[in-house]
């Protein structure tokens, strides 16, 4: 009954104050807009920034050999190291830690071949594994590098989606043949479009690659030009090449500690720099939207403050009929958190409206696709709240405080 009774007491002075109520409902839905849009922007920007750094791949680091800093058992410093193949699978093998371990060739040298269409690209020799390392995976219809390719030195390439539209247009790639230096090599499946934001050498879309064992015979590669290796816990690489450098230090007879030996691109580390950043871009975007809707409920304030000087003779004589100062109070946090609530719950809609429609342009590769989260949306309706009440309580406790024959009197 009451509440009812608060509804429509309330409808009545919204009625007599239109234009303000419709000016303070409008601030509440702008703020609330401000809030959950620059956070939902800030959560897809998040995301796709993570989704174009796993490009690269997850959690991996990249070794390359250096020279030595330090001499070290009568072997003087400046010595340049070289990597064999079974370096890498050393390490899978000494560390534990380590979930995948994949030598990678490279050349330049190569020329590719279709019709009287060519190409020149990077060219890598790998494993089957580094496939899940890389995140470098087929479209429907083709494949990576298998086991048997290896085994039989097959002359398979796959190739990036560039290398692809470079050579074949609008044409199907996979199954077709293409000249390699010259040579014939089947093509087993074209890279799936995906976003990359960080390469070694080049980006895996202007890159082919083909089996390790075919890479070393074709190319006559004894040496390997990188280590690929991947932790089942990427928070322990700073472990893990403590590690490595023992391993490789034992055998290629370099100091442990010196770091110049080796060369690693530890991609955690902007994993690490990109959270942090993040997180203080959300805070601020949390916090530029805080204040819009702060002045929003200055706006509740102000109306409140105004019901409250022209019901004055009516408080008055509510109190002296003998309604309580908890029934005035009551009332009049009602109404402010009736009109928060309804502004609130306006603006979430149509920000919910805007996020749903935002277009995918080719501007979302680099700020993503803004994304409503629920927590985003009940921390907005919690400080929505918070702030009605905070605006209601002032005029509401003026209100309650009147003196019912002082308050006729005005």
């Amino acid at each position: 009954m009451k509440s009812f009774m608060f509804l429509s007491q309330f409808v009545r002075d919204m009625r007599s104050q239109k234009m303000r109520t419709f000016l303070t409902i409008f601030g509440i839905i702008w703020g609330t807009i401000s809030v959950v849009l620059l956070l939902a922007f800030g959560v897809g920007l998040e995301r796709q920034m993570y989704k174009s750094m796993h490009g690269l791949g997850e959690g991996i680091m990249i070794i390359w050999p250096g020279r030595t800093s330090m001499a070290f058992e009568g072997l003087s410093k400046g010595r340049p190291l070289r990597f064999r193949e079974e370096d890498a699978f050393l390490l899978k093998q000494e560390i534990p830690q380590i979930k995948h371990s994949c030598p990678e060739y490279s050349s330049w040298d190569v020329k590719l071949k279709y019709g009287k269409n060519t190409y020149s690209c990077l060219t890598r020799g790998v494993y089957p594994f580094y496939s899940d390392m890389r995140n470098v995976i087929s479209e429907r219809g083709g494949r990576f590098i298998d086991d048997i390719d290896i085994a039989q030195k097959k002359r398979v390439i796959f190739i990036g989606f560039t290398v692809k539209e470079e050579l074949f247009q609008d044409e199907p790639a996979v199954g077709k043949y293409i000249q390699v230096n010259g040579v014939p090599f089947q093509v087993i499946g074209v890279l799936i479009k995906k976003t990359q934001n960080s390469s070694y050498n080049t980006r895996d879309e202007y890159a082919t690659f083909i089996p390790a064992t075919t890479f070393a015979s074709f190319f006559g590669y004894k040496y390997i030009n990188n280590m690929v290796v991947q932790a089942h816990d990427p928070f322990k690489n700073e472990f893990i090449q403590e590690r490595i450098l023992q391993v490789l230090g034992k055998k290629y007879r370099f100091n442990p500690v010196d770091t110049e030996a080796l060369h690693v691109w530890d991609t955690m580390e902007g994993e690490r720099i990109t959270y942090a950043v993040m997180i203080g871009f959300n805070i601020f975007l949390g916090i530029v939207g805080a204040f819009t809707l702060i002045v929003g409920g200055i706006g509740v304030s102000n109306i409140m403050n105004v019901v409250v000087e022209e019901r004055t003779k009516e408080i008055g004589l509510k109190m002296a009929l003998g309604a309580k100062k908890r029934f005035v109070l009551a009332q009049f946090l009602f109404e402010t958190l009736l009109i928060t609530l309804v502004g609130g719950a306006v603006g979430l809609f149509i920000s919910y409206g805007l996020v749903s429609i935002f277009p995918s342009t080719s501007i979302e590769e680099f700020i993503g696709k803004p994304a409503f989260s629920l927590t985003v949306g009940l921390v907005t309706v919690a400080l929505l709240g918070l702030i009605g009440l905070i605006s209601g309580w002032g005029p509401a406790r003026r209100a309650s405080n009147l003196h019912p024959v002082e308050a006729l009197r005005s």
